[in-house]
């Protein structure tokens, strides 16, 4: 049996001490002599009655605790924040979310380390929680495994108009029927590969949790046999002795950004994945995902980029069938939580359906799902979705027309302010600057309503998953740092090349130095408190905009 820490509840050379600590797990409903000889299981839970995506966790969470205990373990769980970024979009609490990717992690590492616990389950569904927790596990490489909350369903599954598509357009002219199809029919994460879709299929990759298990939806019954068998799997990596950094290598998280690639999955991964990375002791930079773009294609065509939703990804077999069809362009030997091989995942696994997971050489885009780009206007990058962009808009110019903040940028496309062919520069969104660097979900959605089909946005803020079309997001150096983009003025040209990385804005140098000399930066208002921490402390996004 491997070495205990909760052994240090009864370690101490005073007795005394060891008996009052013993009492407080006796009032807790704890055996004594059973903690002794069994490992105590920690069961970092982000379950919450308020979000769709983890609304049901508490019944997954109980089934974790049979499968702990029918192996022989102890378990205690306790809860993090989970916010809904769907809820928190278009007005203030967004400045929140991301911040509260670092703070979940912090909760779990500080708490698992002061309560000596000897292994980790991690629940979660939704965007900022998934990394969250896999930026603690990274951080206190015990025994650790991950249960996704699994897809949910989206209604538009119920309308006599759904044919295995989730494509909203076709509801555009019936504002009734478009609202209705938005919504969720049943819990689980939105039914889309947006970022908390992407990283749940990202586990698989990195070989964090069982494989298969992240694609059932969280309504289904195998979920519930995911989450016993996850209890007792957690028991058994402790007594072998298999912790999450001899599985979160460096290998498995270039595999990572390979696969965030194929699987058309959310820019924030570009955002995540560099900050999971760094709590692992590894690195992933902005030119691991630009190698990948030009490496690995775009194989699946999950909404928004594509016809089909996660739970035909689901019935076509899954991350495994996918990890099988792209194994040649991964390193397979990377370990998984089974105590086997990502090798030995895909030898297992078969794909059900060809339309849904298609062989590589007929991928639904020839590039990756993600392109970096550079240029005047991001010499630190900037990230776009080019799986969700149409071709005629993969190389566009417009003039500039500039916003400081998402309010006002949202009466612009509302008020009719903003023109088709339009670039609509949305600055002081970033890391520092919203602070927070808020989603920009509001502002797509209008444009898309809007009808604005050629008109392209530009913002060193980040987007949701959800998002399609020409939006530019991460650009670095960001405006609260004097990046060009806080010196960019209406009129100005700019040019967009997504096929070729470019990002640039058509402005003389000495035009530059002279606004230069002028500016003062946007000093948005935070009150006392966390936010204001974490403006001083947050790095730039392309470092994953992790605390300093």
């Amino acid at each position: 049996m491997s070495k205990k820490n909760s052994d240090v509840i009864y370690a101490s050379p005073n007795r005394l001490i060891n008996d009052f600590r013993g009492g407080l797990m006796k009032g807790a409903g704890y055996d004594s002599n059973d903690l002794k000889k069994k490992p105590l299981i920690a069961i970092a839970n982000s379950h919450t009655e308020m979000t769709a995506g983890h609304n049901h966790l508490a019944r997954l969470s109980e089934k974790v605790k049979e499968g702990i205990l029918i192996e022989g373990g102890e378990c205690a769980e306790f809860n993090v924040p989970a916010p809904c970024d769907g809820i928190s979009m278009a007005h203030d609490g967004m400045r929140y979310v991301l911040a509260q990717r670092d703070l979940i992690a912090d909760i779990i590492e500080t708490h698992v380390r002061s309560q000596a616990f000897d292994a980790v389950v991690f629940i979660a569904g939704c965007d900022k929680i998934n990394p969250g927790m896999m930026m603690a596990m990274g951080r206190l490489d015990l025994p650790g495994i991950y249960l996704s909350a699994g897809p949910g369903q989206m209604n538009i599954r119920n309308t006599p108009k759904f044919t295995s598509s989730i494509d909203h357009n076709d509801y555009h002219d019936d504002p009734e029927a478009l609202a209705e199809s938005f919504s969720c029919s049943t819990c689980g994460a939105c039914e889309i590969m947006g970022t908390a879709n992407t990283f749940q299929c990202l586990a698989e990759a990195l070989g964090i949790c069982l494989p298969g298990s992240s694609n059932i939806p969280g309504w289904h019954t195998d979920k519930l046999k995911a989450a016993r068998d996850t209890g007792r799997r957690a028991v058994q990596m402790f007594h072998e002795g298999l912790n999450a950094r001899q599985i979160l290598t460096q290998d498995a998280l270039d595999n990572a950004a390979k696969m965030l690639m194929a699987i058309g999955g959310s820019t924030n991964g570009t955002l995540h994945l560099p900050a999971v990375a760094h709590s692992a002791g590894c690195t992933l930079s902005l030119e691991h995902f630009e190698q990948a773009n030009h490496e690995i294609p775009t194989l699946l065509a999950i909404s928004p980029n594509g016809p089909w939703g996660i739970q035909d990804l689901w019935a076509a077999g899954g991350m495994p069938a996918v990890l099988k069809v792209m194994q040649n362009d991964l390193t397979m030997t990377t370990k998984t939580v089974t105590g086997g091989t990502l090798q030995d995942v895909a030898d297992n696994a078969s794909v059900l359906n060809p339309k849904v997971i298609p062989v590589r050489d007929n991928p639904h885009r020839p590039t990756g799902g993600i392109a970096v780009l550079r240029g005047n206007l991001a010499p630190g990058g900037s990230v776009v979705k080019q799986a969700g962009v149409n071709e005629n808009m993969m190389h566009c110019k417009g003039p500039a027309i500039c916003f400081d903040s998402e309010d006002d940028a949202l009466a612009g496309v509302v008020e009719g302010k903003v023109k088709e062919g339009d670039i609509i520069i949305l600055r002081y969104q970033g890391p520092k600057g919203g602070p927070g660097m808020p989603e920009m979900l509001g502002v797509t959605l209008a444009l898309k309503v809007a009808g604005l089909k050629e008109t392209a946005l530009v913002t060193d803020g980040r987007f949701s998953g959800a998002t399609c079309g020409p939006c530019i997001g991460h650009v670095c150096p960001e405006a609260s740092d004097g990046g060009l983009i806080a010196l960019v003025e209406d009129g100005d040209m700019i040019e967009i090349d997504i096929l070729n990385g470019g990002l640039h804005a058509d402005v003389e140098d000495d035009e530059i130095a002279r606004r230069k000399d002028k500016w003062q930066p946007v000093l948005k208002d935070v009150g006392f408190g966390y936010m204001d921490r974490y403006r001083r402390h947050v790095r730039p996004a392309s470092e994953g905009a992790i605390l300093d």
